[in-house]
């Protein structure tokens, strides 16, 4: 079971950018990692390359400061909202919650859940001038 400093640190490295390393610092060796009702993910190196093959996709992924999060035992909830900014300039958010299974201060299973018509591409910004 996590403390709540272990998932408040957690979060503040997700919310600080530090996406991959999150995941190399807070996850299992064997943790699974699951979006919505797709098959999991498996281990904490295919999860680390998954992040960082999506990270550079995107010329910038701003996580908003995180509004909730829950421990119950050794089950974590969290509220996530991103901004991503693909590398044609084209944005889209997502509003999500995952939820975690701890094994002591690593995460050994999350599933997303959001939906994915939030992917829908919105115009790349025009700066004015």
């Amino acid at each position: 079971m996590p403390d709540k400093a272990t998932v408040e640190a957690f979060i503040a490295t997700v919310v600080g950018g530090q996406h991959a390393e999150a995941i190399e610092r807070f996850y299992a060796a064997d943790a699974s990692m699951q979006e919505n009702h797709h098959p999991p993910r498996r281990g904490r190196d295919v999860l680390v390359a998954h992040e960082r093959a999506a990270l550079a996709r995107h010329r910038d992924v701003y996580t908003h400061p995180v509004d909730f999060f829950a421990i119950e035992g050794d089950r974590v909830a969290i509220h996530w909202r991103f901004d991503f900014t693909r590398l044609d300039g084209k944005r889209f958010s997502i509003d999500e919650f995952a939820y975690q299974r701890w094994d002591g201060d690593k995460v050994a299973e999350e599933r997303f859940f959001y939906d994915p018509a939030q992917m829908q591409l919105q115009a790349p910004r025009r700066d004015s001038t």
